[in-house]
């Protein structure tokens, strides 16, 4: 079974195990998730199966949404209210504040990743070292804040909308953002409202499906390759091209001069689809398109980055 399902993943379980369930369920071989969230988190957790595996690379660089709920006054270990607490104040802001505060967190920013998260170093995930007493720094990425939105103040909860590039930490920017309120804080719960293209209302979530119809509903659920990838450009081609790419080929300018090729530059990524929708190949053009035709036979047009057998 090839193609993507997007579950509603439930609070209390690793994504691991979200994907280990729903394999077990469909009955794949192979199964693989593009976006880890903690077990406190729910929401939007696309589960690539089978051949879609070969999607992650792609699908784990999408931006997310979330909703996030803030705990004011306590800071912790782990930065969320599953941790150990390292501090109590009395969170004496106001409405005002809290929006002032919020608002300037938008923008490209630092952020180290927790001590608790599930980032790998020397192949094992950082909780694991923290967890044997082993302090690891690892170098601070850059992520972006899109947007945020102050839906709900309900002292000491207060919930937002974030909308952020991929990687960015919300537990960090709870902390952050209570630290510039002066009282510490803690995120206390967060939803996964996007992953690029997919939204809670393409998933399913499995406590809400009986386990008699589970198998069925899933994977009527189930997305096809090339609808998981809607961003790219499509180019329908033949058969025959079709074979000789997925046997290792690198199409050039007159491999497809004779296919219709939207406006496209040097860099951007394309899906090579057949007739029927099926999807051939991810690739990045090599060259602008309008220039497709001065190539001559043997110069590259675009770069195959992964092959399917839809």
């Amino acid at each position: 079974m090839n193609g993507i399902l997007i579950l509603d993943k439930s609070p209390g379980k690793t994504s691991q195990k979200a994907v280990s369930e729903v394999k077990r369920i469909l009955g794949v071989r192979k199964a693989g998730h593009s976006g880890t969230l903690d077990p406190l988190a729910t929401g939007v957790l696309p589960i690539c199966l089978d051949e879609a595996t070969k999607l992650v690379q792609f699908l784990s660089q999408d931006d997310k949404e979330y909703r996030a709920t803030m705990l004011l006054g306590v800071t912790t270990d782990t930065l969320d209210i599953e941790g150990r607490i390292t501090g109590r104040q009395n969170p004496a802001v106001d409405e005002a504040a809290i929006r002032e505060a919020l608002g300037g967190l938008t923008g490209e920013m630092t952020q180290e990743p927790p001590r608790y998260s599930a980032v790998k170093y020397k192949g094992k995930p950082l909780y694991a070292w923290t967890r044997k007493g082993i302090d690891v720094s690892l170098p601070p990425r850059t992520v972006r804040i899109y947007s945020t939105v102050l839906e709900e103040i309900s002292f000491p909860y207060v919930r937002f909308r974030v909308a952020c590039s991929k990687g960015t930490y919300i537990r960090t920017l709870c902390a952050d953002l209570g630290e510039r309120l002066g009282c510490g804080g803690c995120l206390a719960g967060l939803r996964r409202l996007r992953s690029g293209q997919f939204t809670l209302e393409a998933a399913v979530s499995l406590e809400e499906v009986c386990a008699e119809e589970r198998e069925k509903i899933l994977a009527a659920r189930v997305i096809s390759l090339s609808d998981g990838l809607l961003h790219m450009a499509a180019i329908e081609i033949g058969g025959e091209l079709a074979e000789r790419i997925r046997e290792g080929c690198q199409p050039d300018g007159p491999a497809l001069r004779d296919y219709h090729i939207p406006s496209l530059e040097n860099g951007d990524m394309v899906k090579f689809l057949t007739s029927d929708g099926g999807l051939v190949a991810v690739a990045r053009l090599l060259c602008p398109s309008v220039q497709l035709t001065a190539l001559e036979m043997g110069q590259p047009a675009a770069k195959i980055l992964r092959v399917f057998r839809d």
